[in-house]
């Protein structure tokens, strides 16, 4: 007996409907080095000032020069954080408003767990943990409670009693 439904379209005319319309552009790969935070002045009542970075906006650019995602980065990706260095400097300084742009643009990078995931990014030492066996180490749930029997607890209903 033949299955309900219309009939499968020949080879020659299916498609995908999820087909991408614009084909993949394969880019050089070129690794550059991180760039110093530049010096430079901005324009204060005024007058033009020396801009000074807050220590805690040094901090986190040599977080990201000593990250693992740091040896994929490109020079125009320096280049956007360097740009996202100023907003964190703005925040570090109090303008509060520029949070959300801070947020967005490390995420990026793969700035928090949620983020790497997201990116599809993993750490080596982590894929490579188990040696290949897709366990933890420690004993799995077979070994910690496959002698163990499944019992009933007193006071349940039983299948008669329903």
């Amino acid at each position: 007996m033949a299955g309900n439904g219309p009939a499968p379209k020949p080879a020659g005319r299916k498609s995908r409907r999820n087909a991408d319309p614009i084909p993949q552009t394969v880019l050089r790969w070129e690794r550059a080095e991180a760039p110093e935070l530049p010096d430079f002045r901005i324009e204060r009542d005024g007058d033009l000032v020396e801009f000074v970075w807050p220590e805690r906006t040094r901090e986190w650019w040599q977080m990201w020069i000593d990250s693992p995602q740091a040896e994929h980065f490109g020079s125009s990706d320096w280049q956007y954080l360097l740009d996202t260095a100023l907003i964190h400097a703005r925040l570090w300084r109090g303008d509060l408003s520029a949070a959300g742009e801070l947020r967005l643009r490390v995420a990026a990078f793969g700035a928090t767990p949620a983020d790497r995931a997201r990116l599809r990014m993993v750490f080596a030492e982590a894929d490579g943990a188990d040696g290949g066996s897709g366990r933890s180490g420690g004993p799995s749930a077979r070994e910690r409670y496959g002698a163990t029997k499944l019992r009933s607890l007193p006071g349940g209903k039983s299948a008669a009693e329903e």
